[in-house]
């Protein structure tokens, strides 16, 4: 029994148009995924520092600096 070729479903047109824009040149893979590794890198940076920050709430030196800070 064929199996019919579903040619028009809506993963087929992502698939194409993301072939066609992004990796069918070389220079423009490469470029995304040196851009998308720079900002996942950014946003897990940003979000693992709110944890540790949330996590530390009143045990690190810029909570308690104005405790121990003198005036000269």
């Amino acid at each position: 029994m064929p199996v019919k070729s579903n040619n028009g479903s809506i993963a087929n047109k992502f698939a194409r148009v993301g072939y066609n824009t992004i990796v069918k040149r070389n220079s423009i893979f490469l470029t995304t995924i040196f851009v998308s590794a720079f900002a996942a890198e950014m946003v897990f940076d940003s979000v693992s520092d709110r944890i540790w920050d949330n996590i530390n709430k009143g045990r690190q030196w810029k909570d308690i600096s104005a405790k121990y800070a003198t005036e000269e």
